[in-house]
Formats: C-alpha cells, sequence, structure tokens
C-alpha cells in the first residue's frame, strides 16, 4: 500500500502544468506556430519545460506506488508520458515541433481527464 497524502500535490502539479500548457493552446493552429516566431519558440521552450515537470511528476507517482497504481490506468500512455520527458531532457535540440504539437493538441486534454479522475479515486478512498 502507497501514502495516498504523498500522491496528492503531485496530481495538482500535474493538473497544474497541463492547464498551463493548455491555457494557450487555441493560439496554436500548427507546428510551425512554435518555429516561425520568437513568440512561438519561447511558447516551444515553456510548454517542454512544463512538459518535463509532468513527467517527472508521473515517475515520482510511479515510485510512490511501487509502479501499482498507475496501471489503474491504462488508456494513459503512462511510458510515454515518462519517455518524452526524458526525450526533451537529454535530447533537447533533437525537439520535434509536430509532436510537441500533437501531444498539446491530442494528448494533453485526455491526460487531464484522467488526473481528476486519479483525484477523485483517492479522496474517494479516503473516505472509504
Amino acid at each position: 500500500m502507497f501514502d495516498k497524502e504523498l500522491l496528492i500535490p503531485l496530481l495538482e502539479k500535474l493538473e497544474y502544468a497541463i492547464n498551463r500548457i493548455l491555457m494557450h493552446a487555441p493560439e496554436i493552429t500548427s507546428p510551425d506556430y512554435y518555429l516561425k516566431s520568437l513568440p512561438g519558440m519561447e511558447r516551444l521552450e515553456s510548454t517542454c519545460l512544463l512538459l518535463i515537470t509532468i513527467g517527472e511528476s508521473v515517475k515520482s507517482i510511479d515510485k510512490i506506488t511501487a509502479k501499482e497504481w498507475l496501471k489503474d490506468y491504462p488508456e494513459t500512455d503512462w511510458k510515454g508520458v515518462m519517455g518524452m520527458r526524458d526525450i526533451i531532457a537529454h535530447h533537447y535540440f533533437d525537439i520535434d515541433a509536430e509532436t510537441i504539437f500533437d501531444v498539446v493538441k491530442n494528448h494533453l486534454p485526455a491526460l487531464l481527464q484522467t488526473i481528476h479522475r486519479m483525484k477523485i479515486d483517492l479522496s474517494e478512498k479516503s473516505r472509504g
């Protein structure tokens, strides 16, 4: 069994980081947005920093729960989330704007829904 109290702050950090990225997502209409202007490049850099934070938080959750809890949410590619962190952190100059665009537009909204569900599940377990 794992300490649920350690997970709440991590889930809140995940939620915050995802919301920060998604707040600017409507203005990003293509991968070129990131590459054709200084504000776009700055958005790419800030998004990558937040994706690193997301990956680190997921790695911490996986460690705290002895690699068991994330299995309860198979709709999310947790290995991919953690792997994205590693790619950005260790191969920064190889980052592909199309991949980041895809993550922002197609994967983060679903991840946010999963995080919400995880928080609800934790609060229900605390009461029960």
